[in-house]
């Protein structure tokens, strides 16, 4: 089976939404990650820090450099992501249909190359 990456995508804010708002999501958000546990198909998931936790490095000749924030300034950011195993990617498109659905935010499903999941 090919791997996909489900980057999950929301705006680009410090403050967490309210629990009230957060926690029914979160509840769905759960439930896709055992449905996808079930099916085989989940590998590995995790969220992030906000962007402004960020530190970029870059190397520039022999110097490497760090940048504290985000690489690219913008209205949203990779708040967290899922990788899964799926036959192809109409399969994945599924999967981040239902992920969509749970968190309420955009999913950019993304095949993974080959050899590089495990």
């Amino acid at each position: 089976m090919k791997h996909y990456l489900l980057a999950i995508y929301q705006p680009d804010t410090d403050a967490p939404p309210p629990p009230e708002y957060l926690e029914p999501i979160m509840r769905e958000v759960e439930a896709v990650k055992a449905e996808l546990k079930a099916a085989g198909a989940w590998v590995f998931s995790a969220g992030l820090h906000s962007a402004s936790t960020a530190t970029v490095v870059r190397r520039k000749g022999d110097e490497t450099l760090t940048t504290d924030g985000p690489y690219i300034e913008g209205k949203e950011h990779l708040g967290g992501f899922t990788v899964i195993q799926a036959p192809d990617l109409d399969a994945a498109l599924e999967w981040g249909r239902k992920l969509a659905g749970a968190t309420t935010l955009p999913i950019e499903v993304t095949p993974l190359r080959d050899g590089s999941c495990g």
